[in-house]
């Protein structure tokens, strides 16, 4: 099977979705927040450093439930659409978890 190359938007997509996820992962570690979403850290890790630009929905869906992020933030900051405010979002939640 031959994989087509990934477009600049799908790469971009990726590189967002990578920094949505380090930023909600904020102090915890890669290796806590992987094995608690059940994935490999490895994974993880290429997903935070957009080397997987597309990883699969189910993956996804499991390391937002651990980290206390919506899908619609997940997407929204995928597509662009509302990249400013779940930036802006995202951080405030992190902060306030470590404090409560």
């Amino acid at each position: 099977m031959v994989r087509l190359p990934l477009s600049p938007a799908e790469v971009e997509r990726g590189e967002r979705l990578g920094a949505l996820l380090r930023r909600a992962r904020g102090e915890r570690s890669v290796l806590a927040t992987a094995l608690e979403a059940r994935v490999s850290p490895e994974t993880l890790r290429k997903i935070e450093s957009g080397r997987v630009a597309t990883p699969a929905f189910p993956t996804i869906a499991a390391i937002a439930q651990v980290l206390d992020l919506s899908l619609d933030a997940v997407w929204a900051e995928m597509s662009g659409s509302a990249h400013d405010d779940a930036s802006r979002d995202v951080g405030h939640d992190a902060r306030a978890r470590r404090v409560s």
